[in-house]
């Protein structure tokens, strides 16, 4: 079996499969090339930013299925998937990608919508009369 190291990633209600290979560097996103998949540059730097912080960004082929979310929440799964999959490469990786806040799961999600007012904190307007 070929060297593969996986990594699940998960941002908001997103959740990522990374899968990453030694290689020359492609990356896909359900079939896709990433670019073209998160469609913008920012969001692009964001998920390679584990990668270029250890200067392995053209060592590793990264293939990844995702849903659910949006492309932020998204990209933020992937990222997150990319650092656990490098991490299980060297115990190195490990302790800079932790000092980088890599490793780190944004866990804030959005707030449940309560009964009786028009969202999760916004109330209906007060009539005196």
């Amino acid at each position: 079996m070929e060297n593969r190291y996986t990594g699940t990633g998960k941002r908001k209600s997103a959740i990522a499969c990374v899968i990453i290979r030694p290689g020359k560097g492609e990356r896909t996103v359900n079939g896709q090339a990433m670019a073209e998949y998160l469609k913008s540059d920012v969001l692009v730097m964001d998920v390679e930013k584990p990668l270029r912080m250890l200067g392995v960004a053209e060592s590793y082929d990264v293939s990844v299925r995702v849903h659910g979310g949006g492309l932020t929440g998204q990209s933020g799964a992937i990222r997150l998937g990319i650092s656990r999959a490098l991490a299980l490469v060297n115990e190195d990786n490990r302790k800079a990608l932790r000092q980088g806040g890599m490793l780190t799961r944004d866990s804030r999600v959005v707030e449940r919508k309560k009964y009786g007012q028009p969202g999760a904190r916004r109330r209906f307007q007060f009539s005196k009369r």
